[in-house]
């Protein structure tokens, strides 16, 4: 893919106006009450990997509606409590949690990591996911993008997103964990899923999206004819009808609008040939998140597609997130 996005200079001050419902705020407010309505009820069940140097936990936790969610937890052995930092990791489109053995990056840099399997997800590729989605939907295409489309109520995201802040609770209530230093991350989903997290969670320590996805929604489907945006442009071309509804209900789900209401440190990551998530949709983003320069950075990537910086981008965080530890104790 060559470059077909806004050029550099363009995309450093790209912030243009994203549609935000009037009830954005209280449509999340009411979501995460009814959520906290069912308790958290975390389960952690040891499991041997054969590993010497990580702990791995079989993690259960209440999500959106009460419906059991698992994840993973990878820990150093033999941590003591209330000692670790700790990184919430979403997974990408149509990836699963895969085995424990998968995730030993940050463990291995002296974090509880836990990470999140998605709800009906994991069977698209990687080493498979164990969660379900309950949740009722209308007609909708292929793949997760238009379940549910046709009302805020009933989207797809709407639950994938609460499970997500409730995977926070739920690595707070860990004995581990230092409460006060948790940060989220993923990768194209998971960059979506964090930066709705970023809104949602008003005392992250620091934020992580890496090449995301689920941002400018009308832009992207006007730009890219790839996958997964292209799922709503393929039901729009049946819904002819329904265009306006569509992008009222992906407005309540826009990450442009979460990274609007964030506090916290950020570090992105955007590549330039990204035609899967054009550089434009993520520099939406970037450029709403309203911290000052000096607690917000992006890596570019010039020359890559939606691999983003892979390994390169992961150094990057681990030592981005230590030095932001480590500052935070001189204070």
């Amino acid at each position: 893919m060559a470059f077909f996005d806004l050029s550099p200079t363009d995309l450093a001050t790209y912030a243009p106006a994203v549609r935000e419902p009037a009830d954005f705020d209280e449509f999340w407010s009411s979501t995460l009450a009814q959520a906290r309505d069912h308790d958290l009820d975390v389960t952690l069940t040891k499991v041997q990997t054969g590993l010497t140097l990580v702990d791995s936990y079989d993690v259960e936790f209440c999500g959106f509606g009460g419906q059991r969610i698992k994840a993973w937890l990878n820990l150093p052995a033999g941590a003591a409590p209330h000692s670790l930092p700790a990184v919430v990791q979403y997974q990408g489109y149509g990836g699963g949690r895969g085995f424990a053995q998968e995730h030993l990056l940050w463990a291995n840099a002296g974090f509880a990591h836990l990470f999140m399997d998605t709800r009906g997800q994991g069977s698209g590729w990687g080493s498979g996911g164990h969660t379900s989605d309950e949740g009722a939907t209308g007609p909708s295409g292929s793949g997760f993008m238009t379940k549910g489309i046709d009302n805020p109520q009933a989207y797809y995201y709407r639950r994938v997103f609460t499970d997500a802040v409730r995977a926070v609770e739920a690595v707070r209530s860990l004995v581990w964990v230092d409460s006060s230093r948790v940060t989220v991350m993923g990768a194209s989903q998971g960059g979506g899923i964090t930066l709705a997290v970023s809104g949602l969670v008003p005392d992250l320590f620091a934020v992580m999206p890496d090449v995301p996805f689920l941002c400018n929604f009308q832009r992207a489907t006007s730009i890219t004819d790839s996958d997964p945006y292209h799922e709503i442009t393929r039901y729009l071309a049946v819904h002819r009808g329904s265009v306006e509804s569509v992008f009222h209900t992906l407005s309540y789900f826009d990450g442009v609008n979460f990274a609007k209401r964030a506090n916290a440190p950020t570090l992105f990551s955007v590549a330039l040939m990204d035609s899967i998530c054009p550089p434009s949709t993520v520099y939406s983003a970037f450029n709403a998140y309203p911290v000052d320069t000096s607690r917000k950075d992006i890596r570019v990537y010039s020359y890559n597609g939606h691999e983003g910086g892979q390994f390169h981008q992961s150094l990057a965080q681990v030592e981005w997130l230590q030095t932001l530890i480590q500052n935070s104790r001189v204070e």
